[in-house]
């Protein structure tokens, strides 16, 4: 068996109608190496009018990658960079010691039906590296590394894969693979990191001969070698990398080893005191502290 474990998406409303499908952090693991949040977005479609805006919200101790396939939405964050994100282009925000950022419709798309599609992660920082500093790397699509097969094309989103390396730059040992195969076609992984996972955002995949089910990600077993193929055609991801060092607490957008470091952040954006989006004042309010931290709301400080 290649296969591992198989982890199944649950639907999450992100408000506004816009509704994703989250895979990771699953019941039975936090993590595919360093990835420990993996939601696929759409395909949805929007009419003219409608917005489907992530307000400005706060990050720690990790990383966001968003990578489209159709659509486009409007990056700006609190070291002012302002950039819109289109299909094919890689989008890696360090968050570190905090970074606060806004996802929101393009002026010029807000009066015409559009679709949106997509993909986005969190890579967990590892601990010598949570509280870098914030930064933005911004990967245009025809910068990335693109192999051809027979049946088969491979995009190198992040890390090595083919003998070419992606230039977006990372923490640990990371990959990132966008595939394409042609019906009937196939594509052969080895040399895989440890840890290494593949969903198909569409259509239908195999991996040596065994059907993943539609909405399931499929951990592979370390080291494995595999063959994955699809009859009529499909697209399809693989993420790993080196295993977390460690433990991760997550709190809403917030992520770090430490407990107390997410108090402290939680504390700071309640009394918004997190450098803000310029030009940005809407916030999206600190949710309920989870009660499986057992209590209410961040410890006060003695």
């Amino acid at each position: 068996m290649s296969i591992a474990h198989l982890f199944k998406s649950h639907d999450k409303d992100l408000g506004g109608g816009f509704t994703v499908r989250r895979i990771l952090p699953a019941a039975s693991r936090q993590s595919v190496g360093p990835f420990l949040f993996f939601d696929h977005m759409g395909p949805v479609e929007a009419q003219p009018g409608a917005r489907h805006d992530v307000r400005p919200h706060p990050h720690i101790g990790l990383a966001t990658v968003t990578y489209l396939f159709e659509g486009a939405i409007m990056h700006r964050d609190s070291l002012g960079t302002e950039q819109r994100i289109e299909p094919g282009a890689i989008n890696w925000m360090t968050a570190g010691s905090g970074i606060v950022h806004s996802e929101r419709t393009p002026e010029d798309l807000l009066g015409q039906v559009r679709r949106t599609h997509g993909l986005q992660l969190w890579a967990a920082l590892p601990r010598e590296y949570e509280e870098a500093p914030a930064a933005f790397s911004h990967t245009p699509a025809d910068q990335i590394p693109e192999i051809a097969f027979e049946g088969a094309t491979v995009r190198v989103l992040v890390g090595t894969a083919f003998g070419k390396t992606s230039p977006v730059p990372t923490f640990s040992q990371t990959l990132y693979l966008d595939v394409q195969l042609a019906p009937g076609g196939a594509v052969a992984l080895d040399g895989l990191p440890d840890e290494s996972a593949v969903y198909a955002p569409m259509g239908a995949i195999e991996v040596d001969g065994e059907a993943i089910p539609g909405n399931t990600m499929a951990m592979l077993e370390p080291g494995a070698a595999v063959r994955v193929s699809s009859s009529a055609g499909a697209r399809f991801v693989l993420i790993g990398g080196a295993p977390l060092d460690g433990r991760r607490y997550i709190f809403w957008n917030f992520v770090s080893s430490s407990r107390e470091r997410i108090e402290q952040a939680a504390r700071a954006w309640e009394a918004d005191a997190f450098v803000p989006v310029p030009g940005d004042n809407e916030r999206i309010p600190l949710p309920a502290w989870p009660a499986a931290w057992k209590h209410e709301a961040p410890r006060e400080q003695d």
